[in-house]
């Protein structure tokens, strides 16, 4: 029976106290998987995190502007990060599997679509029963977020990125929105609704991101900021 299994089975029969002990013993699970990232991640040096949807198939456009951003940035000295899964994952590191850079995989384990992809380098593939502690490396070890289009995940991690800088939660770094046509809609409604609706942001705020339609322009915006920050962890 798995934890899960066992998790439901103490629910159905009132089991608090199951729950209770199952709980505690999964703090561990945490922290190992926590212990793992860090000590893997501390050691591959400066890195870009490429985004978007599992679901985007070869023959997209977005998954051939996920290729080129990844070999761009290899030319320049960064390892690439992505999901470790298929679609646009694949695509960044196949980019930078094959211009012969640095190519990390962070896996999910989910009940569907996500298996690893066998662009990532052997010794870089990690993998993660909790989206939390997934996020938290993508965070602390990406020196900047290239968002190609996607689904609720890739929200989830733009949305928590852009959060945690505008609170000051993480040094401030380079996000990157790739294609206008996807992510248009949605920015001019934070600039119209979000902004201008009783001011649930600031105006500065709309800094935080760049929205572009290549991936030359993409890979650029990093490489001019850096050029006036230092390259270091997140937090």
């Amino acid at each position: 029976m798995t934890s899960d299994e066992k998790i439901r089975n103490a629910f159905e029969n009132k089991n608090w106290q199951e729950i209770k002990v199952t709980d505690s013993w999964q703090i561990f699970k945490i922290m190992a998987e926590f212990v793992d990232g860090f000590e893997k991640l501390a050691r591959i040096g400066p890195c870009v995190s490429i985004f978007g949807s599992a679901r985007t198939q070869p023959d997209n456009k977005y998954y051939k502007l996920a290729e080129e951003c990844a070999r761009l940035l290899t030319e320049r000295g960064y390892g690439v990060i992505s999901g470790g899964g298929p679609g646009i994952m694949e695509a960044a590191n196949k980019g930078a599997y094959e211009a012969g850079g640095k190519s990390v995989g962070l896996n999910i384990e989910l009940p569907f679509e996500q298996f690893h992809n066998k662009y990532i380098d052997r010794d870089k593939i990690l993998e993660f029963d909790y989206f939390f502690i997934r996020k938290v490396m993508f965070m602390k070890y990406s020196q900047g977020f290239i968002v190609l289009p996607g689904g609720f995940g890739t929200m989830d991690e733009l949305f928590e990125a852009l959060t945690l800088i505008q609170t000051g939660k993480v040094a401030r770094f380079p996000i990157v929105l790739v294609g206008t046509d996807y992510w248009g809609g949605l920015m001019e409604w934070v600039k119209k609704t979000m902004l201008l609706s009783g001011n649930k942001i600031n105006e500065e705020d709309l800094n935080l991101y760049r929205l572009v339609d290549t991936a030359e322009e993409a890979t650029e915006h990093i490489f001019r900021f850096y050029e006036k920050y230092v390259l270091k962890p997140n937090f």
